[in-house]
Order: structure tokens, then C-alpha cells, then sequence
């Protein structure tokens, strides 16, 4: 039976398929090494999740490159309610460092989404759990007696809105840097100085945020919420009352017919409310006093121009001076 003879390749062939081999194995190697590079970077960095925005934008202005920064709270909603949803449960539990606010504000959602994320790195006590309110002073703390529920959504431990006084960020940097240091030393010089470049520019910002609001020391201004008591101490501004008529509480016709009265008797021209609110019972307001409303962002990211923690603060700043300098003139 007739059985064909393999096929030779001629000589200038093979040498060519042994060249195409060798850049095919070649080729392979190169990006294994890059795949392999790229895996080890990245498993390199420290992953840390946030309860809140704010302290988001802080961790990577410390980490940068080093670090992986996840919110569970946007920047867009009420800090207070957030929908506690199991894949942040996920997130929780693969954390190398979780940093909460404090003071009672994420008390309606964070301890499930902690307990459920299993996850001994990140729980009270452990290098891996960062409370950014400790080392603040509070303002605002009730007396025992007004602790009651039935004064609204009191927070016992004082007011939890403190990342909204350019100073107290500065506090929570330092002690990201410091919690950073501690887990992952090799970096340490990085974070180091991280905060001084960030601390450096605060100052700066600091001292013209004040003088752009010194012509309005002692101003009087209206607030939809407790949140805003940080920043009117920090830049003097006298907050004389809020649409709630306890926290938490939404305006009710009764307390608005005091406010607007007052607000007349006093002349007070400014409502501040933050993004997230609704704004027809402000806008009624306004328009029987003839204040003017700001809605700002208490969160870096609350808005397109405040994507990072110095930007929120150029902006509010901005936006306040424009509303007064409009209001007096």
C-alpha cells in the first residue's frame, strides 16, 4: 500500500518557523512578566474602605499610590441613612485598614454592615479599625437630660459634622498617616510625606478661605440642619436657627412661621442647606424673607467641582462670599 512521505519544509522555512517560535516564546514571557508585575503592584497596596466620602478623599491624599480607597457612603447622600447593602459586606471584609467617622453619625447602618463583613482585621481594637473622631473636639454635646429621643436625632456624643472645619481634616490626616505607618511601615516615608505636601497646602487654602470671609464675621445665616456648626465656628459666622425644628424633624408650617418672622426681624439674607436636601420648604422661606438659598456639598465629590477635600472647601467658600457680596450690595 502506497504511504505518501512526510512533507519536508525547505531549509529558509524552517529557520523561519523556528524564528516565529522563538518570538511567540518570547512574546509569551513578556507579558506573563507584565501580568505577574502588575499582580504583585497591586496586591502591594493597602485597601481601605471608608463609612463616608470625606474620609475617602483624606486616605488617598495620604495613600496616593500606595493605597486603594473605597467609600461605602456617596458623596451625594445623607451620611445618616445610607441602604446598608450586602456587597459592602464583600467590601468590609477584604479591608486592610476601615476608618469610621464617629460620634453616632453612621450608628443607623455601619454596625450590621461591620458584624456581617467578618472581618477581625478591621473590628475595634485591631490595627486595621481607624475612628477618625477621636482626638476631636466636638461641639455641640447635649446635657444628659436633652439626650432624650424625643428631641430629634440628638447625637449623644456631640455634633458628628466635624470634617466640615478645614482643621479637624487636618487632625484626621495625621492619624491616617499614623494608622498607615503602622500597617504598612515599608511605605511609611511616602505617607510622611504625603501629609506634609497636604498639610502644607491646607495652611495656605486656610488663610484665604479666611480672609475671602472676614468682611461677614458674625453674619447671621439660617441652616437646614446641625451641619454646618464646624464650619460657622471655624470662619465665624453666626448660625441663628434651622428649618428642622429638632434634629432630624422635617419643618413643620408652625416652626417655619417663627423662622420666617425672625428671620425678617433680623435680616438675615442666607439660607445654607447641603446638596442632598429638599428644597421647597428653604425656597418657601425664601422667598418670604428674601434670603437666598445655597445648596453645598458637605462631601469632596458632592458636586463635579469638589472632587477632592481642598476643592469642597474652595467651593463652599466661593459660592458663600458670592451670596453675601450679592446680599449686602
Amino acid at each position: 500500500m502506497y504511504k505518501p512521505k512526510p512533507q519536508q519544509l525547505p531549509e529558509h522555512l524552517k529557520e523561519g518557523a523556528s524564528i516565529m517560535k522563538i518570538i511567540r516564546l518570547l512574546l509569551i514571557g513578556f507579558f506573563l512578566c507584565i501580568i505577574c508585575m502588575t499582580s504583585v503592584s497591586y496586591a502591594k497596596k493597602i485597601t481601605i474602605v471608608t463609612s463616608t466620602a470625606d474620609l475617602a478623599a483624606l486616605a488617598e491624599e495620604i495613600g496616593k499610590d500606595k493605597v486603594k480607597v473605597m467609600s461605602i457612603a456617596k458623596p451625594t447622600e445623607d451620611p445618616h441613612f445610607v441602604d446598608a447593602k450586602p456587597s459592602f459586606m464583600v467590601k468590609l471584609n477584604r479591608a486592610d485598614l476601615f476608618i469610621e467617622s464617629g460620634l453616632e453619625l453612621e450608628i443607623g447602618w455601619l454596625p450590621t454592615l461591620v458584624i456581617g463583613a467578618r472581618n477581625n482585621k478591621i473590628l475595634p481594637g485591631k490595627p486595621g479599625y481607624l475612628l477618625a473622631s477621636s482626638g476631636i473636639r466636638a461641639i455641640e454635646v447635649p446635657a444628659p437630660e436633652m439626650s432624650d429621643r424625643l428631641m430629634g436625632d440628638i447625637h449623644p456624643l456631640g455634633n458628628p459634622h466635624y470634617m466640615l472645619d478645614p482643621l479637624n481634616g487636618k487632625i484626621v490626616a495625621g492619624r491616617i498617616c499614623d494608622r498607615l505607618c503602622q500597617i504598612d511601615p515599608e511605605n511609611c516615608d511616602c505617607y510622611k510625606s504625603n501629609l506634609y505636601e497636604f498639610t502644607q497646602k491646607l495652611n495656605r487654602k486656610l488663610s484665604e478661605w479666611q480672609s475671602m470671609l472676614s468682611p461677614f464675621l458674625d453674619t447671621k445665616i439660617i441652616t437646614y440642619h446641625k451641619t454646618w456648626g464646624y464650619f460657622a465656628e471655624r470662619f465665624q459666622l453666626n448660625i441663628i436657627g434651622e428649618l428642622e425644628p429638632k434634629p432630624g424633624i422635617p419643618p413643620s408650617p408652625s416652626h417655619l412661621k417663627n423662622l420666617i418672622w425672625r428671620m425678617n426681624n433680623e435680616e438675615v439674607k442666607l439660607i445654607i442647606i447641603s446638596s442632598f436636601r429638599e428644597q421647597r420648604s428653604p425656597e418657601f422661606v425664601a422667598a418670604k424673607t428674601g434670603a437666598k438659598v445655597l445648596a453645598l456639598p458637605i462631601m469632596p465629590g458632592g458636586q463635579k467641582e469638589t472632587m477632592d477635600y481642598i476643592d469642597m472647601f474652595d467651593h463652599i467658600v466661593n459660592q458663600i462670599v458670592s451670596a453675601l457680596k450679592t446680599k449686602t450690595t
